[in-house]
């Protein structure tokens, strides 16, 4: 146990982090290795691989990812900003590359490989865009000289524009809400906020009439006809699921659905262990975003706030859509839930993001040191 007396960057990190977000990360963590048991065996044994392929790979990526979000919440704020300055710059320059490149997937070129590993920039990009852009928003409000909303504005038209050209509509509709919460956060106008909404009401009417696999699943889940194979299949898997699930190891679903390791966890989850599991998961998205919320509030500095606001934003929008997708509240759109889904690159960036939420949400022990020498002070100058 860490004395409260001793003074040492370990022990000044263990009692000013926020143990309840950091118990709610790891508990999320475990939980994902316990679903890939679950469901990843028979994917892999359809693909060839050895039974537990995807369960090893989650358990490599996990331990480091683990060991990331905890060196990540040592950091500072300007060390935040650093890193998260150099992760925009390489992500930036991967997806650029990934177009000409990466591995086409689907139609879609979103992957990189970098020394036999396949990357997906796009999900290392998110949080250094969070961190950046609430960081000119901040120094926007500061010093109104410095056009920070503008840069913000151009920041953003550049990340849709790679995002697109992938093309990953998902991920650009999660990155232009984040941003826009952000922005609303910083004290936009109304004229902003109605320009903001027609382009947005643009770009989806656009992409309708632009990509024809969008068209296809928005008219799937309007209509519900064509090929509703997986989202069928997810539903059924949840409904005889009920309350208390099946048991571990006894589901159906993921013997024939091909995503079941990572869009259709949920499902999987359902199906096995019950809606009492979901409901538990889903309540642990939310008790993150909305304590990140909270904390967010509280702080007197700009940048931090807009930051852990973005940051859980992110966090809560791409669970909202891939638990959405699983029960057809949304189209289908291949998004992972966050340390949940089997995915190294979202693993590792998310354990990136997290940490710097960790951070950023952590007591400042020198105000408190400050405040204590200060009545101290009081106390003597009034005793003598």
């Amino acid at each position: 146990m860490v004395s409260r007396v001793d003074r040492g960057p370990v022990a000044n990190w263990w009692w000013t982090v926020d143990r309840w977000l950091l118990a709610a990360f790891v508990a999320l963590m475990v939980l994902g290795i316990v679903l890939s048991f679950s469901a990843s065996p028979p994917v892999a044994e359809r693909l060839g691989l050895d039974p537990y392929h995807f369960v090893s790979k989650q358990l490599i990526f996990m331990l480091p990812a683990l060991a990331v979000m905890i060196g990540v919440s040592f950091l500072n704020k300007r060390y935040i900003r650093r890193l998260a300055l150099l992760m925009l710059l390489g992500s930036l320059v991967l997806m650029l590359a990934a177009l000409y490149l990466g591995i086409e997937v689907k139609g879609s070129r979103r992957w990189i490989y970098i020394a036999g590993v396949s990357v997906q920039p796009s999900e290392y990009l998110k949080p250094a865009f969070v961190i950046i852009c609430a960081w000119l928003f901040a120094e926007n409000g500061k010093h109104p000289e410095v056009p920070g909303n503008l840069f913000a504005m151009i920041l953003l038209g550049l990340v849709l524009a790679l995002l697109v050209s992938q093309p990953d509509l998902g991920q650009s509709l999660l990155v232009l809400a984040t941003w826009g919460v952000m922005f609303f956060m910083a004290g936009l106008s109304w004229i902003w906020i109605i320009v903001l909404g027609a382009v947005a009401m643009g770009g989806l009417v656009l992409a309708y009439g632009a990509f024809p696999h969008v068209a296809e699943r928005i008219d799937r889940f309007v209509t519900g006809e064509g090929d509703t194979f997986q989202v069928d299949v997810g539903r059924e898997a949840m409904m005889r699921g009920g309350w208390f699930g099946q048991g571990p190891g006894e589901g159906s679903v993921k013997r024939i659905l091909p995503d079941s390791h990572t869009d259709f966890i949920f499902a999987v989850a359902a199906e096995e262990f019950g809606l009492l599991l979901c409901i538990a998961i889903a309540a642990l998205f939310a008790f993150v975003v909305i304590r990140g919320l909270i904390i967010a509030a509280r702080e007197a500095d700009d940048f931090p706030r807009y930051a852990i606001a973005g940051l859980v934003t992110v966090f809560g929008f791409q669970s909202i859509i891939n638990m959405g997708v699983n029960v057809q509240l949304l189209p289908a759109k291949g998004m992972t839930l966050p340390f949940i889904s089997s995915g190294g690159s979202s693993l590792l960036a998310m354990a990136i993001s997290t940490g710097m939420v960790l951070a950023l949400t952590r007591r400042h022990p020198e105000k408190r040191m400050q405040h204590s020498v200060t009545r101290s002070w009081q106390s003597a100058t009034v005793t003598h």
